[in-house]
């Protein structure tokens, strides 16, 4: 078998991909501490490293395969506007948690901004960007490390919300129990009662 550009890229986004998950269920399983971070330690370094690596990874297969799937372009603009829109989700929510908690180091419970409506609206905005990504590239191999990426988004507050509750105890049991885990009906409910009370106070 030769090996290409886009089978070198694979598998090195295989390994990275595979290594930071499989670090998060061994957390979350309760062998080891991998994740969440907590502070700048080499967890934190190697975290961060992999996952930048498979950004890398991703974008590098998405020049080279663009296009390969044969995707119709109605697909392309559904994949622009996905992107755009969870990308827009990511930045009001890491400005309404903060650049250091968003590393996963430590820091105080927010419940305000877009976290009155989801726990994890980050990845909400992450999940809808990768499958944006997805439809955008039309890359084989592009979907196949996406699907990683969306394991990555859905594990993590799994691995999260223990530490969280040991931070903030019974505030962050309170808020479990008021706001979902991502979105659903609630979060529509939480919406539509946000909106009244503002129209009430107005």
């Amino acid at each position: 078998m030769i090996l290409t550009p886009s089978k070198g890229l694979l598998g090195l986004g295989l390994v990275v991909g595979l290594g930071n998950l499989a670090g998060v269920w061994a957390s979350i399983l309760g062998y080891n501490s991998y994740y969440p971070l907590g502070e700048r330690n080499y967890q934190f370094y190697l975290f961060w490293g992999l996952s930048y690596t498979l950004n890398l990874v991703l974008l590098g297969l998405g020049i080279l395969q663009f296009g390969m799937l044969g995707l119709p372009r109605w697909v392309l603009y559904l994949g622009v506007m996905a992107m755009s829109i969870g990308f827009g989700i990511v930045l009001v929510s890491t400005s309404d948690l903060g650049v250091e908690q968003t590393q996963g180091l430590e820091g105080e419970l927010r419940t305000d901004g877009l976290y009155r409506y989801s726990r994890n609206p980050q990845y909400v905005g992450y999940i809808l960007a990768t499958v944006g990504y997805v439809f955008i590239t039309g890359s084989p191999f592009v979907v196949l490390l996406c699907c990683l990426y969306l394991a990555w988004w859905l594990s993590f507050p799994l691995a999260e919300e223990p530490w969280l509750h040991a931070q903030f105890g019974e505030d962050y049991t309170q808020y479990m129990g008021r706001v979902p885990r991502f979105i659903g009906l609630r979060t529509v409910q939480l919406f539509v009662e946000q909106e009244r009370g503002h129209t009430d106070n107005t």
